[in-house]
């Protein structure tokens, strides 16, 4: 045991340290004004998602193999089963009730998907057809069972994450530009079959001043929150936009404004920092790892991690359309904190299982 502690990544822990305090401390800004029971909660699931990490850790990663395909099976039973039985919140059925707590199976679904998509590349050939159309085939039964929950972030999250990792194992560049110039090619066709909402979040983006009291009251707000923060912010508690609750969303999707109000610039560059560093980490343990399952693992947690920050910070500043995706470690949720620390959890066990092996080294390298 005590082997295993001293093998973590000092690095990856203190990223993670600070985001939890910076978390904690952003979602207490938003919240604390008849909400703390959302603050409390999300102490509950930091401490339930810790004790999944710690567990992870001390996991040996060949039992993350045995279970990439259970997890992928399960989560996409579970995806089959919201159109059903699912629980509607906010105009979209995406959560199961299962009593004690309600769990959102699109959330379990993108990791459970990286775990799969890793072991089904850990010794095959991506350049081969075959290999190729069925990591095809695992990236577009989730996605099409998601989208039309509808969560179109997500299913962008997933799409995307799913098509980095086929590059990553091998995918030749010919057939990725192929895939993209198919993607590309079917956007008429793909908004045509959008929902209203979801076309007036496209044209919102364009021009939010074009229904400043409708479609375009979020991003507007948003980025009066941001820019009102200056450089050093308002000041803990004393942002106006959150306190006043002319920003909505301020603790799930938005609370990246709620921290750029109260903490300026100085706060926003240091979640940023943040960012940057724990994924540039997560890649150069992927360079290091003893197998390619476990560089494979690092990759899919990165990306998932990247496009997450990306697209959370790219709509709130109203350089992206608004889309439903969680600003990682930050935002309030339950399903999504749990799957994300225990994904960060793999790569940390990736870390100690790779111990010794210097960060330029490739899986498999003669030098392992």
């Amino acid at each position: 045991m005590m082997d295993t502690l001293k093998r973590m990544d000092a690095v990856l822990l203190l990223c993670l340290a600070c985001l939890a305090a910076l978390g904690l401390t952003t979602l207490y800004a938003a919240v604390h004004q008849g909400g703390l029971h959302l603050w409390h909660r999300q102490i509950i699931y930091w401490l339930t998602g810790m004790a999944g990490f710690l567990a992870v850790c001390f996991t040996p990663l060949r039992a993350a193999g045995l279970l990439a395909w259970p997890a992928y099976a399960l989560a996409l039973l579970a995806l089959a089963l919201v159109p059903l039985v699912g629980q509607v919140q906010m105009g979209a059925r995406r959560w199961l009730d299962l009593g004690a707590f309600h769990v959102q199976p699109s959330e379990l679904m993108k990791w459970a998907l990286m775990l799969a998509l890793a072991h089904w590349f850990a010794s095959r050939d991506a350049a081969s057809k075959k290999n190729a159309a069925v990591a095809v085939a695992m990236i577009a039964m989730p996605a099409g069972l998601i989208i039309i929950q509808p969560d179109l972030g997500t299913t962008l999250v997933l799409a995307a994450a799913g098509a980095v990792m086929l590059v990553a194992a091998g995918l030749p560049w010919r057939w990725a530009a192929g895939g993209l110039g198919l993607m590309l090619a079917a956007l008429p066709f793909v908004w045509q079959h959008m929902h209203a909402y979801q076309k007036q979040r496209v044209l919102t983006f364009l021009n939010p001043q074009s229904d400043p009291l409708g479609a375009g009251y979020h991003v507007i707000q948003s980025m009066i929150a941001i820019g009102s923060g200056g450089i050093f912010g308002k000041g803990f508690l004393h942002g106006t936009q959150a306190r006043l609750h002319f920003l909505p969303e301020q603790h799930t999707d938005f609370i990246f404004a709620v921290l750029a109000e109260e903490g300026g610039f100085v706060a926003a560059s240091v979640l940023l920092l943040l960012y940057v560093v724990m994924i540039a980490r997560i890649l150069a343990i992927a360079r290091r790892a003893a197998t390619r399952f476990g560089s494979l693992i690092c990759i899919g947690v990165a990306t998932i991690f990247t496009l997450y920050a990306a697209i959370n910070i790219g709509m709130v500043t109203g350089v992206l359309p608004v889309v439903g995706v969680p600003l990682p470690f930050v935002s309030y949720g339950g399903s999504a904190l749990l799957t994300m620390l225990l994904a960060l959890g793999l790569v940390m066990r990736v870390a100690i299982e790779s111990r010794g092996r210097v960060y330029w080294q490739r899986p498999g390298s003669p030098l392992a």
